[in-house]
């Protein structure tokens, strides 16, 4: 955060600019490329994915495919397994 203080004027606060960059965002929202960096698997997976209603839920935005944090995690935690021996979803990590 970068500080400028204004002349100096008796009971006047100094103001304060603060860069976008520093400012830190929560990320709450993924692109498809985001994912597929995330998860080790191509973009054209999740696209098929899409196609065949498997994966996580999307949101379709001005054209633009982007998931939800929450939805992703929360695949990820159904995706989760303990053996080989128990049934995998579509989809899903082994």
């Amino acid at each position: 955060m970068h500080i400028s203080s204004s002349p100096s004027r008796q009971g006047t606060a100094a103001a304060v600019s603060v860069s976008p960059e520093s400012i830190s965002v929560p990320k709450t929202r993924l692109a498809q490329l985001d994912l597929s960096e995330r998860w080790g698997i191509s973009p054209k997976t999740l696209e098929r994915w899409r196609v065949l209603g498997i994966g996580p839920c999307f949101l379709k935005l001005g054209g633009k495919v982007v998931y939800r944090l929450e939805d992703v995690e929360a695949y990820e935690r159904h995706s989760l397994r303990q053996s080989t021996s128990e049934a995998i979803h579509a989809g899903g990590a082994a």
